[in-house]
């Protein structure tokens, strides 16, 4: 850290997935609440984010890396050059549309090692210094997506599943630790995702979204409050409680109206 963050204070966001969409969004927040912030993506659009938030008067440290495997990873935690991580946002993921046995596997891994492998070794890494030193934040971009099965984005919908069991689970164990996780679940927002996904053609691809921004700020507040969980939207948390009490096969169909390729 440079003597001048050193007599600034400021504490230490790191936030992945910060080039587009609500990752960006959550350290636009961070810039303003005052955090410096190492921020990285697997695109070179982070830059342009860097140099956006650097005009809040924070220091910014960006880096393109591939955030689907340790290696990149590895790369990510040693631009952090030993500083403590004061709050993590765990965002980057992908998505992928089609039938699961017409998608190329090596994509549908691709969403595997990004959504789960990449994550849970940062936060594995991140989360060991936190609860060494008794302090620190985590927010995980869950969705829910995760409570539905997801015909023709089964990968995704699985992954995230994944990820809001984990972060209850991890919640808990870190429970008297000093160290708080929270999980973002919001539903369709509108960022770059179903176009990188090949999703325009459905019906969940041409439907209106919620506002990047707007789900950024509900999960930014949840994190900084110590909340375990926060579902974005009254729309999606009517969503997800109907989701709790209703059959899987009557979900799964209801996502393949939205999902299937030509449905829009």
């Amino acid at each position: 850290m440079s003597a001048a963050n050193e007599a600034a204070g400021r504490p230490l966001a790191l936030v992945t997935g910060a080039s587009s969409g609500i990752g960006r969004e959550l350290a636009r927040l961070c810039a303003a609440e005052g955090f410096d912030l190492v921020i990285a993506a697997d695109e070179p659009e982070i830059e342009a984010a860097a140099a956006e938030l650097r005009r809040s008067g924070v220091s910014v440290d960006a880096l393109e890396t591939d955030l689907s495997s340790v290696e990149g990873v590895d790369t990510l935690l040693a631009a952090l050059a030993g500083r403590p991580v004061d709050s993590l946002f765990a965002n980057a993921g992908r998505a992928l549309g089609h039938a699961f046995l017409d998608q190329d596997f090596t994509e549908a891994r691709h969403v595997l090692d990004t959504n789960l492998t990449g994550t849970l070794y940062l936060i594995h890494q991140v989360g060991r210094d936190m609860r060494r030193r008794g302090a620190g934040r985590i927010l995980i971009t869950g969705s829910i997506a995760g409570f539905v099965p997801g015909p023709f984005m089964a990968v995704y919908n699985g992954t995230k599943a994944f990820l809001n069991s984990f972060a209850f689970a991890l919640r808990n164990e870190l429970k008297d630790s000093g160290v708080t996780v929270s999980c973002l679940m919001p539903g369709a927002t509108d960022t770059e995702v179903f176009a990188r996904a090949d999703m325009l053609d459905t019906a969940i691809g041409q439907a209106p979204k919620d506002d990047a921004a707007e789900v950024a700020r509900v999960g930014f507040e949840a994190v900084m409050q110590g909340k375990g969980d926060v579902v974005s939207g009254w729309k999606n948390k009517l969503a997800s409680a109907l989701a709790n009490v209703t059959p899987a096969p009557i979900l799964a169909e209801q996502n393949r109206k939205l999902a299937e390729p030509g449905s829009a």
